[in-house]
């Protein structure tokens, strides 16, 4: 699988960490069942999906990767900094 780093281009997956979904974080004073639904509760949706990788045999970027789950087609990417929830 390859990767579209925005920063240095299309890049081999293995160049990457996979860091989980990219979900909406809570707000700091959400609550505890928020909190423990943000940090222990995941969907396991067959389709597109929002996850967060890091490129660390990189540029050093965190990135938003939008893939399919049941094609691994990559769909696109852009930097976390600039992702929209």
């Amino acid at each position: 699988m390859r990767l579209p780093c925005p920063i240095c281009g299309e890049r081999d997956r293995r160049e990457f960490y996979y860091k989980g979904a990219a979900l909406e974080r809570p707000a700091p004073d959400a609550g505890e069942a928020a909190w423990d639904d943000y940090v222990y509760l995941r969907e396991n949706p067959a389709g597109d999906t929002r996850e967060l990788w890091y490129h660390d045999g990189g540029c050093g970027a965190w990135l938003v990767v939008t893939r399919n789950t049941l094609t691994h087609a990559v769909i696109g990417a852009e930097l976390a900094s600039e992702a929209k929830a």
